[in-house]
């Protein structure tokens, strides 16, 4: 299985933001802390399923592929690499010709944790190719501010998806 997208659901920004709000914090937690970046994840985790909602271990054949199209925006390419019964290790990206062949930016690496309802950034495959990207990663002086860093531009990412109808639901899988 992988996710097509679903061209049923017109965008709608402010509910993908009210579903992020459900997250009862369990306590106080000061920003940029590890228990802050636990509650990212949990977000992430909301929003990621917004756009492809059937990310269960058991209807996935990985490895597989999907593309979502937007008349809005470029088209989204997310690959299931790895399932487990617990987790998904997913790859989210868009895709440019380049002279030099086919360039996937910004290619993040996903780990989804679906007992804990989590998802985080594991890394990016290639360097980024945008400067923002860049300097975000070079600004990170400890593993918690890289970790940080890169999710919250997840969340970002994910809400800009969504806001440009960008979706996926379950099919067939396709072999990557």
């Amino acid at each position: 299985m992988c996710f097509e997208k679903s061209v049923h659901e017109p965008p709608c920004y402010s509910q993908n933001v009210i579903t992020d709000s459900y997250i009862v914090p369990q306590c106080i937690v000061a920003p940029r802390s590890l228990g802050a970046l636990m509650a990212l994840y949990e977000g992430n985790f909301i929003k990621l399923a917004g756009l492809a909602p059937l990310m269960l271990p058991d209807r996935l054949a990985a490895p597989c592929t999907a593309v979502s199209t937007s008349v809005h925006d470029l088209d989204l390419h997310l690959s299931v690499d790895a399932g487990t019964r617990y987790t998904l290790d997913l790859r989210l990206s868009y895709r440019f010709d380049d002279p030099g062949g086919c360039v996937a930016d910004p290619d993040l690496r996903l780990r989804v944790y679906l007992d804990a309802r989590m998802v985080e950034v594991l890394g990016w495959i290639n360097a980024p190719r945008h400067e923002t990207l860049r300097q975000l990663m070079k600004h990170s002086s400890g593993e918690l501010d890289r970790r940080w860093s890169k999710n919250i531009m997840l969340g970002k990412w994910l809400d800009y998806l969504y806001e440009m109808g960008h979706r996926f639901r379950s099919s067939p899988p396709v072999a990557a």
